[in-house]
């Protein structure tokens, strides 16, 4: 979807303006809501209502303004109020409720997506190699129902990939018999290391879950293909079949400066292709962001900040 340039500029007068609100407040985001242009507002929540077969819409065309140089470490609060900023909140808000995981990056509701140098290799948006298939956050029973990742910076080289594939269109590819497998809770999610940073020891898992959950055309999914594991041999030929009937169906997204996709996370799962970072402040940079459709009143009752899920310890066991 090509936002016009009008309709772009209209969105990052409401960007800044989101962005100057503390904390995200509810009340003050939802007036801003009201005047998003009407051809980004309808695209938006025609996507939200969950019919999508692909699992994904592209924004191209949006405003970002102007950049300092691209983080080279973590935590770094280099945009702060910026007007990027406030078009994540934006469209969070919109398709659902901004949210942040205390558990992750100490509640951050944007989180910076660039390389870190040293960390390469890690399977995370600090590092720069390959990233394989997975849906959010898997681990958890409040995982968030969108994903937004809206580019800042390309790599250099203008290859890397924000890849996308759906379960949806996936399901074909898989026999019967290995999507009934897939259907049964058997498998179990490690942490993924954004979790577990602080962690002593082994990671933690959650499980057991299924991997496929609804029916055609209202098929889910919940899978990472680093952290999720089967007990059994037949458990585990039915991961690696769905891994290659990702692959099968993955659309391959290069995100320019302006580009903002939105992923149903409980349709399609996403991964990124590997680049070659130079840590010269021009390195690939996106910002993301996470929405649920709906919140829990008893987990906004258990915050102790606005829009931040509490800390798993506090409800493990409640789903």
């Amino acid at each position: 979807m090509h936002v016009t340039t009008a309709d772009a500029q209209k969105m990052w007068e409401l960007s800044v303006q989101a962005a100057k609100l503390p904390g995200a407040e509810t009340a003050e985001l939802a007036d801003l809501l009201l005047d998003v242009p009407v051809a980004v507002r309808d695209g938006l929540l025609n996507f939200a209502e969950g019919g999508s077969r692909e699992g994904y819409i592209l924004l191209r065309g949006l405003v970002t303004g102007e950049l300092p140089a691209t983080p080279d470490r973590h935590g770094a609060q280099v945009l702060e109020r910026h007007g990027t900023s406030g078009t994540l909140m934006l469209v969070a808000d919109l398709v659902g409720s901004l949210i942040g995981y205390q558990d992750e990056k100490n509640g951050a509701l944007i989180h910076e997506v660039h390389p870190v140098k040293g960390e390469e290799t890690r399977i995370e948006n600090s590092g720069s190699v390959a990233f394989d298939f997975h849906t959010e956050n898997v681990h958890h029973p409040l995982r968030p129902d969108f994903l937004g990742l809206l580019c800042l910076r390309q790599d250099h080289d203008g290859v890397a990939a924000t890849r996308v594939a759906s379960v949806r269109e996936a399901q074909d590819l898989l026999t019967g018999e290995q999507q009934e497998v897939l259907r049964d809770a058997r498998y179990n999610s490690a942490y993924p290391t954004s979790f577990s940073r602080n962690i002593a020891g082994p990671r933690p898992t959650a499980g057991p879950h299924p991997v496929l959950f609804g029916r055609d055309p209202d098929l889910f999914m919940r899978f990472n293909s680093h952290n999720t594991t089967a007990p059994d041999p037949e458990g585990a030929e039915a991961l690696r079949a769905l891994s290659a009937a990702l692959e099968s169906v993955c659309k391959d997204v290069v995100l320019e400066p302006g580009d903002l996709v939105l992923v149903d996370n409980h349709i399609a799962a996403h991964g990124r292709s590997s680049f070659t970072p130079r840590y010269d402040g021009e390195d690939r940079w996106l910002r993301r962001c996470y929405s649920l459709r709906a919140v829990p009143r008893w987990a906004e009752r258990m915050m102790s900040r606005k829009r931040v899920i509490p800390e798993l310890a506090k409800i493990a066991g409640i789903f």
